[in-house]
């Protein structure tokens, strides 16, 4: 019997951006020079496959600080933490390694700079996750609000509304963002923002990517965790741009291929922090079913490439 005609359209660009190359780079690197176990604090990066392939080279995951023996290395998550992690690391005399993405570093210095100017942070962002419990970390108790709506900047109560600034996660949908923005500079014109917008390029890139090929599908596959923002960001989008079987999948192992009998055309895309082998592995078990022809849309190409940290270099430092 032969096979449906399925064609794949693959947003680009798609999957690993710079600040998740590195900071799997810093893990294997770190197993490499000085042996496992290397320890990591929270997931590296928001992803079941790499998380488990790098527990396969020797990386220990932990929660938090006080699981982590003494005398091994330990790294931070790409997504930074709060001033008080690396605090108590080096209270502990642990020897500890920063993977926290430079674009996520960046937001970090704005929110010190504001403060030390003076105003009170506004962070846009969704509570509970890790980059935003690492921003407001930054500073003191009470120095960042939070907002994730619009409704809540309708909430705000603001002591000095001339003294204000806000800065935002790095993974947020950028029109959604925008609304919020809007209602937030409309409410007090004076708030002062970021020298450059906060939203990372990865999450921009891949959201535009995947406005392109939304229209022209019958259902769009996004490659990534339930837990990673910017690949949740990318199903809202991509129903937002007209394609409303838009789905989030771990692995192909997800997928319920009956539900996708109809499609005729279907768009794949990944998050940031998902690798390539994993469009792949859709794209193969979609040709078990379907007479398969890809063609891939790109947008924009990207080139940045972050450098690891001095430690890690070859007259670096060592745990020893």
């Amino acid at each position: 019997m032969s096979k449906a005609p399925l064609t794949i359209l693959l947003a680009a660009p798609r999957g690993f951006c710079a600040g998740v190359d590195r900071a799997i780079q810093i893990v294997e690197t770190a197993l490499e020079r000085f042996g496992p176990p290397v320890y990591v604090r929270h997931e590296i990066v928001h992803n079941r496959f790499v998380v488990e392939s790098l527990e396969a080279k020797g990386a220990v995951f932990v929660d938090e600080l006080d699981q982590v023996p003494d005398g091994v290395p330990v790294v931070f998550s790409a997504h930074g933490v709060p001033k008080s992690v690396p605090a108590a690391a080096e209270r502990r005399g642990l020897f500890y390694l920063d993977a926290t993405c430079p674009l996520v570093s960046k937001v970090h210095r704005e929110a010190e700079r504001h403060h030390l100017e003076g105003r009170q942070v506004v962070l846009i962002g969704h509570a509970g996750h890790p980059e935003v419990v690492g921003t407001m970390g930054q500073l003191p108790e009470g120095a960042v609000v939070l907002v994730e709506t619009v409704d809540d900047v309708a909430r705000l109560d603001i002591a000095d509304p001339e003294r204000l600034a806000y800065a935002t996660q790095t993974t947020l949908s950028v029109e959604e963002t925008a609304g919020i923005l809007a209602s937030l500079q409309a409410r007090f014109p004076r708030i002062a923002g970021p020298r450059r917008e906060d939203i990372c390029y990865a999450t921009t890139n891949r959201q535009q990517a995947v406005k392109a090929i939304a229209p022209r599908v019958d259902a769009v596959l996004v490659l990534g965790a339930p837990n990673s923002s910017n690949s949740k960001r990318l199903v809202e989008v991509a129903k937002g741009a007209g394609c409303a079987r838009a789905q989030l999948v771990q692995r192909a192992a997800d997928i319920d291929w009956e539900e996708l009998a109809d499609v005729g055309r279907l768009g794949i895309t990944a998050g940031a922090s998902a690798p390539e082998v994993l469009v792949e592995e859709v794209i193969a078990a979609a040709r078990e079913r379907f007479a398969v022809a890809v063609e891939e849309i790109r947008t924009a190409h990207e080139d940045i490439v972050f450098k690891l940290p001095k430690a890690l270099t070859p007259a670096g430092d060592s745990p020893a």
